[in-house]
């Protein structure tokens, strides 16, 4: 019995325990017995396929068009440690991107841009890089840093069959070249572009190329990133991958799993020289109309506006009236000019083109060039709190002289300054009567975190020309009784032209 009694109590206790733990899952509402279950937004899951994660397919294909090139350079004194040139050279000293591909003297001596010991004769230096067929009669894509000074020019196959090449034309503002070798006809293994605007950050790539020297290596990684600026140029529109590229990579493909070229790899960062797994690739997209340009033509033809432009900040699209920050402001449209000629004034901010909207500088360039010289576009502007479309029939840029020369002479000691209340700036009218300047300004003040400084020369604000301090008052009067928070200044100094929106000082 006792056996019987405890083994009853045992199960009384058992289910009671399970009824408590029932009871403790439900609510009384109104009577009503009801479940309660806490409820959270599932985590994100992805479904994804089986991989093979082997690229051996993809680099037995596609490496048969992938070449060392080597360049015979023109004879040079040693003492310049033969450093190759690029789009790149133009960025201060320090700056991080300025130590790409091929730099240093051409044995890799002495680390990034080291000086090799001085010698008093001249000698022919030879640099390497890497480059790709194009077509299978022996046109091959490079860097133009790579072929830049060159006087000959050597591929080598995949088999070690070396083979010379001519150079069919460069384009500096891409750092890109096409080279053309005469294989007796024999036809080469050539590879084709892919479309660039289907891949995706996190994407497989696979660099082949000649990094010191040691052709046909092979290395795999992702794409980091896209749209990259990194100051080269007004068409910077990189794609950022991780996979390990070094010096003499310059000019070697970056491939997707299809073997299609997504990409010609052409800098790197890295703050020692040898790869971090930061470089950067010309977009297939770029490659492949410039490619095409430089063998029909031999050089690459690109449309001209002919204006000095700038990002719209919120403060400018405040100050000007527009909804967003997208568009360009035009700060100078240069002399005589397409732009000039079809009316583009400064202060304009161009907001589409034939009707496409651009969202800055970068895209608005890079539209542009896109179009062939002599085409007419319809520019759209935003001028006076209203949207205006204006003709304008491109120059043709590649026949610009590209180098300009800064006059900053001329400016003379200002004279009787006075303080602008509100803003931090002290003024005086120019010597030429051609604007107001600005002989010092607060640190503290809202011009200084928005870079006015000393020397700037006060054009316009909001559109009206000042030629002394009573006209700057009356201009930022107007522009608080419109009921704007902030007004455009337009800043001249020197050659350079520049807007800066201030917020209006509370009366």
């Amino acid at each position: 019995m006792r056996n019987a009694s405890s083994t009853k109590t045992n199960r009384n206790r058992l289910l009671a325990g399970v009824l408590a733990a029932g009871v403790a899952g439900l609510a009384f509402s109104g009577g009503v017995m009801t479940n309660v279950v806490p409820s959270f937004a599932e985590a994100v899951k992805v479904d994804a396929p089986a991989q093979n994660f082997g690229f051996a397919d993809v680099v037995q294909k596609v490496s048969p068009a992938v070449v060392s090139v080597r360049v015979k350079e023109k004879a040079a004194d040693v003492s310049d440690t033969s450093d190759m040139g690029s789009p790149f050279d133009s960025l201060p000293d320090g700056h991080p991107l300025k130590r790409f591909f091929e730099f240093g003297n051409p044995n890799g001596q002495n680390g990034p841009r080291g000086q090799a010991p001085r010698r008093q004769q001249p000698r022919a230096a030879m640099a390497q890089g890497s480059g790709f067929f194009v077509s299978e009669d022996g046109y091959l894509v490079t860097n133009n840093h790579v072929v830049e000074d060159g006087t000959e020019f050597t591929v080598v196959l995949d088999d070690t069959t070396e083979l010379s090449a001519k150079l069919v034309g460069t384009d500096k503002r891409t750092d890109l070249a096409l080279l053309k070798v005469d294989g007796k006809d024999r036809k080469f293994t050539y590879v084709d572009f892919a479309d660039d605007s289907k891949i995706r950050v996190g994407d497989w790539v696979v660099a082949v190329g000649n990094p010191f020297g040691l052709g046909g290596s092979v290395t795999a990684g992702i794409i980091s990133a896209r749209g990259r600026d990194i100051g080269a140029g007004p068409y910077d529109d990189f794609i950022q991958i991780d996979a390990a590229v070094n010096r003499g990579n310059s000019g070697g493909p970056a491939f997707d799993l299809e073997g299609h070229v997504i990409g010609v790899n052409t800098a790197i960062f890295s703050p020692s020289g040898g790869n971090v797994g930061i470089a950067f690739a010309i977009p297939a997209s770029t490659a492949k109309s410039v490619v095409q340009s430089l063998r029909d033509k031999g050089n690459v033809q690109r449309g001209w506006l002919g204006v000095q432009i700038g990002p719209v900040s919120e403060d400018i699209a405040e100050a000007v009236g527009l909804n967003g920050e997208d568009g360009a402001i035009v700060t100078l449209p240069d002399n005589e000019t397409p732009a000039s000629k079809a009316g583009i004034q400064t202060g304009d901010v161009i907001t589409a083109v034939n009707g496409k909207a651009v969202k800055g500088p970068r895209e608005l360039s890079r539209t542009i060039a896109g179009f062939s010289p002599n085409t007419k576009v319809d520019i759209t502007v935003w001028r006076d709190n209203a949207s205006k479309t204006v003709s304008v029939t491109l120059g043709n840029l590649s026949a610009l002289d590209d180098t300009a020369v800064a006059d900053n002479s001329g400016s003379g000691a200002p004279v009787d300054p006075s303080a602008l209340s509100g803003y931090g700036l002290t003024l005086t009218p120019s010597e030429d009567g051609e604007g107001v300047v600005v002989t010092d300004v607060d640190p503290d003040s809202s011009a200084s975190e928005r870079g006015v400084q000393a020397g700037d020369v006060i054009v316009s604000i909001n559109g009206k020309e000042v030629k002394s301090q009573r006209e700057v008052e009356t201009a930022l009067s107007d522009a608080s009784k419109s009921g704007r928070k902030a007004a455009l200044f337009q800043l001249k100094n020197g050659d350079q032209n520049r807007f800066v929106a201030l917020p209006l000082a509370k009366s």
